[in-house]
């Protein structure tokens, strides 16, 4: 596929994302919420697997597409409203995703793979997918987990290793090694939890 297609792909995410009115702060300027996700998420994918084709680069540059079009206070409350939600929202990044890629003119297999890892299809089998959930945690960690920290005091300490050895668990062996070699930057105030939780 041509840069062109992969440019006018990624041009129409960001115009879609463009329109979240969940706005968040970085570098000093406010962003549309998952504008700035997405974003985050290429930036980490071009330091962590800078020779990744094209058809990867845009299934992680739209995993969050539109996401505030399906709330979680949709669905009810609980674990098992909880998991619905998430397993809803695999399927309807996906198809925003494959729409996008249709309109750029991509190949019904590219499409497909897109599909699959934005969908979240054989983590552990389908390296697509691995890999898009590699840069997940990657960015949870470098960007989000401080915030998330802040939202949640009353997380115990064994709580938190919990989320973190959770997380740990999706990432690959690269992955693993990637953070333990210093490459993305941990949250200071976490850092030693980080490190108990994944020694």
């Amino acid at each position: 596929m041509t840069q062109a297609a992969y440019e006018q792909a990624i041009n129409l995410i960001d115009n879609a994302n463009s329109q979240d009115p969940n706005i968040a702060q970085a570098e000093g300027k406010n962003w549309p919420k998952e504008q700035l996700y997405s974003r985050r998420m290429s930036d980490m994918l071009a330091r962590y697997k800078p020779d990744a084709d094209f058809v990867i680069k845009l299934a992680i540059h739209g995993q969050h597409i539109q996401r505030w079009q399906s709330p979680r206070n949709a669905y009810p409350m609980n674990k098992q409203g909880y998991h619905k939600w998430r397993s809803d929202l695999y399927i309807f990044h996906a198809d925003k995703v494959a729409n996008i890629m249709v309109q750029a003119g991509f190949s019904e297999q590219d499409i497909k793979r897109a599909k699959n890892a934005v969908a979240k299809v054989g983590i552990k089998s389908n390296p697509d997918t691995q890999l898009l959930e590699d840069v997940v945690g990657l960015v949870f960690i470098e960007s989000y987990m401080l915030d998330f920290a802040a939202k949640h005091p009353e997380y115990t300490e064994q709580k938190w290793i919990d989320i973190i050895r959770k997380t740990w668990k999706k990432m690959s062996v690269d992955a693993h090694e990637f953070v333990l070699a210093g490459k993305i930057k941990l949250p200071e105030s976490l850092t030693p939890l980080i490190l108990k939780a994944v020694g």
